[in-house]
């Protein structure tokens, strides 16, 4: 992709930037920078996409992307803009001083603020509960499986399905019937954002229509917001964590080359990627490791995993 821009007054590349007048006077516009290169860092791992595919969704280049991340761009807001969008994420998401929407909202997360970090997921799944307390039902008669792929949930749902005689979904199957492409075509022609209104409207499509069933998701939907709480609120929910070297080894096992193919740090991509979702995959009920167990050893402490959360209901 060409490094110019069409409007080169929506952009500026230096590295020097004064300080803006509506910054915090405690924050320098180097600071700024930082936690805006983390933020954009991070929200790229957890979807999982390369610099490359973010590039190409939002029309901006990869050098400036690359400034970006590193804390040396200076990004306007227009710019901003189109990387929030093809992440899709709110722009708000993005910056570290995004303005708060005002009256019982604001003082609500000024509260929430205030709360050290277990009290403040706790009061997370407080909240999912209030607003879908109505519409869950029994959670551990829908079991959704999370996870990198590799992860073994195709293989486990199918098992675990059999065994509890439950029918068995992917979500991604689901996308692509009713999308009538494949998920790769998908964010070719939709991007991002397209791909995850198929996920959610299949989501809610399989909730309203199956009041019972076993569901392997794709490894991203943790990083939609929404979406996950969601299947959080609707699901009993079980990631299946392994080794980032496990995980390479059963995709390229399975025939698929894609990881490696002109990614020289496809390994160290995938570090980050799980480092930036573990926070995610861990809001699951319950979290088994499949690295150096049989399937039959995974199948049986699901089981027990599953058991264990109907006897407590």
């Amino acid at each position: 992709m060409n490094d110019s821009f069409q409007n080169g007054s929506d952009l500026e590349l230096n590295s020097q930037s004064s300080e803006s007048q509506s910054e915090p006077a405690s924050r320098n516009s180097s600071e700024y920078l930082q936690l805006l290169a983390e933020s954009v860092r991070a929200a790229r791992a957890r979807r999982g996409i390369t610099r490359k595919t973010l590039a190409r969704d939002s029309g901006v280049s990869e050098r400036f992307l690359a400034q970006l991340e590193s804390g040396t761009g200076n990004a306007s807001i227009l710019v901003l803009r189109q990387i929030a969008q093809a992440l899709d994420l709110p722009l708000g998401a993005l910056l570290p001083d995004a303005d708060l929407p005002a009256g019982e909202l604001t003082r609500s997360i000024e509260l929430l603020r205030r709360l050290d970090p277990a009290s403040l997921t706790k009061a997370h799944e407080m909240l999912l509960r209030q607003v879908d307390q109505t519409q869950t039902g029994d959670r551990t008669a829908r079991i959704a499986l999370i996870g990198l792929r590799g992860a073994g949930k195709s293989t486990i749902g199918k098992l675990l399905a059999e065994k509890l005689r439950l029918p068995f979904f992917e979500l991604d199957r689901l996308i692509e019937q009713e999308s009538g492409v494949s998920v790769s075509m998908i964010f070719d022609m939709y991007g991002q954002s397209g791909f995850r209104r198929f996920e959610r409207r299949c989501l809610e499509e399989l909730l309203s229509a199956k009041q019972r069933f076993v569901v392997a998701t794709g490894g991203s939907l943790v990083s939609e917001a929404a979406t996950y709480d969601r299947l959080l609120a609707t699901c009993y929910t079980i990631w299946l964590e392994a080794t980032p070297q496990d995980h390479m080894s059963r995709v390229i096992a399975q025939g698929d080359m894609r990881p490696m193919a002109q990614n020289p740090q496809a390994m160290s991509d995938l570090e980050r990627i799980l480092i930036e979702r573990e926070e995610l995959y861990r809001k699951a009920d319950a979290s088994i490791g499949t690295s150096q167990r049989s399937v039959q050893q995974v199948l049986d402490a699901c089981l027990e995993s599953m058991n264990s959360a109907a006897a407590a209901v």
